[in-house]
């Protein structure tokens, strides 16, 4: 077995700190496969005359969906598909409104330094309407807690809806004063009020210099909270990352490094009959029904364009039942993250089950199918782990999760196998992974890449 490397988890930091939004972290991953020769391409074009065999291409939706792919040279139509799915004030204070998003253990947000990230939409001189990203790195926010003279309860307790805004300020004059609106234009319509009247005017001023705009050419925005404490490598080795966002930026990195890696260039595609694709969804943690989630249209309607391109020595293929074909020969691997092994609370865990950090990627199992693992998948990343001499967790029985495998795999009917990283404090503010679970994922995902095409086909069931 490879000597597993602490690189490739030191870039892994960089990306998470670069990506405290969905926004961001499409970008992180767009700007990456962009360094390994991947072109872009739309969704609303046509792709008959760009998507080539041995060509390496990526889209998003949103900005917040990213669905990548590189064409194996010997494609033809109906081949396999590898896949990897991975603002208010009160008694003095300028505070924010905000609104929780998911399941997040919330009290770990309290007296944290927060900044403010995401998208805001601005009219540039000529009329058009753009979308800037813009990150506010620095805590201009803090959600303060209780002290503990004044309520001495035994368990933290606190109510959402009145005792998590964060403060911002003084509401001193020159910060609570109320923004002039621009003054309308003759017969001009306003459907809404402008951002300066909506939110404080000190906080769109700052939102606005960080977008290179005038506070009146912002017309909406879409903000985050972040911490603003860096990912780090911690423990008396370095064997932990200690980081935001591992939950599910982790194997986001890891598919994009990977799908990267496996198809620098087009001699790595010659002898690939399937395409190798990743998509990397927004809104897992709220149920993925919306327009770019994993329950959305997007894969399916991104699957079937790609079963129709022509092999590159043909264009006449019948291609009639193309689509069904890829579907029952493709694969896809739902990359989430796993629970390690707490050792503060061992009796959650099945005694035989107990995943530790830095042993390889976890494959998850549930017999109620809320993961799509089962016995061909597992043999199937079995084969590929031994071609690649990687290392791999033991699969683990799961019953307090769920990912969006199932519903990819009831969606598409392709085989289907839940695996990830293992981490602790999963959704908190700071969580922690192992080291080098990033080089372990990045060599399995790698290597399904590279020998998916070769394996398959002899693993066979009906």
């Amino acid at each position: 077995m490879a000597q597993v490397s602490k690189q490739p988890a030191q870039d892994f930091l960089d990306f998470v700190n670069a990506s405290p939004t969905p926004f961001h972290a499409v970008q992180s991953a767009k700007d990456l496969l962009a360094k390994a020769g991947f072109q872009e391409i739309k969704e609303k074009d046509s792709w008959a005359s760009t998507c080539k065999p041995g060509g390496r291409y990526y889209l998003t939706r949103n900005t917040t969906t990213l669905i990548a792919f590189a064409i194996g040279k010997q494609w033809t139509p109906g081949n396999s598909i590898a896949m990897i799915v991975s603002k208010k004030q009160g008694e003095g204070f300028i505070q924010v409104g905000v609104e929780t998003y998911g399941g997040g253990i919330w009290h770990t947000w309290f007296d944290r330094d927060l900044g403010v990230a995401g998208r805001v939409m601005t009219r540039s001189s000529d009329g058009s309407i753009v979308q800037k990203l813009v990150k506010v790195d620095r805590p201009i926010l803090r959600i303060p807690t209780l002290a503990i003279h004044l309520d001495r309860q035994e368990n933290f307790s606190f109510n959402k809806e009145t005792q998590l805004f964060p403060i911002a300020g003084l509401a001193a004059a020159e910060l609570n004063k109320t923004a002039e609106p621009a003054p309308a234009k003759e017969d001009e319509f306003a459907p809404l009020k402008s951002p300066s009247e909506r939110h404080h005017s000190q906080f769109v001023e700052l939102i606005a210099t960080e977008a290179g705009v005038k506070p009146e050419d912002v017309l909406d925005f879409e903000l985050i909270l972040f911490d603003t404490q860096k990912s780090a490598l911690g423990g008396l080795n370095d064997e932990f990352i200690f980081s935001p966002r591992l939950d599910n930026l982790n194997s986001t990195y890891c598919a994009t490094e990977a799908l990267a890696q496996s198809s620098a260039s087009e001699q790595d595609l010659e002898n690939e009959s399937a395409i190798r694709l990743i998509a990397l969804f927004d809104h897992e943690e709220i149920g993925s029904r919306t327009a770019q989630g994993a329950d959305s249209n997007i894969l399916p309607s991104i699957i079937r364009r790609l079963s129709v391109l022509p092999s590159s020595k043909s264009s006449s293929e019948d291609v009639s039942t193309a689509y069904e074909q890829t579907l029952s020969t493709s694969f896809l691997v739902s990359a989430d993250m796993a629970h390690s092994v707490n050792p503060n609370y061992a009796a959650k865990y099945e005694s035989d089950h107990k995943p530790e950090m830095n042993k390889g990627t976890v494959i998850k199992i549930n017999a109620n199918a809320r993961y799509a693992t089962n016995s061909p998948g597992i043999v199937l990343l079995q084969e590929i782990a031994r071609k690649a001499g990687q290392e791999q967790g033991r699969p683990s029985p799961c019953s307090y999760s769920f990912t969006i495998g199932p519903m990819l795999s009831a969606a598409l009917g392709a085989r289907t196998l839940d695996l990830g990283n293992p981490q602790l404090s999963m959704h908190s503010i700071r969580e922690t992974g192992g080291t080098y679970d990033v080089d372990h994922a990045i060599r399995l995902f790698n290597g399904f890449f590279k020998h998916y095409s070769e394996l398959a086909p002899k693993i066979f069931v009906d």
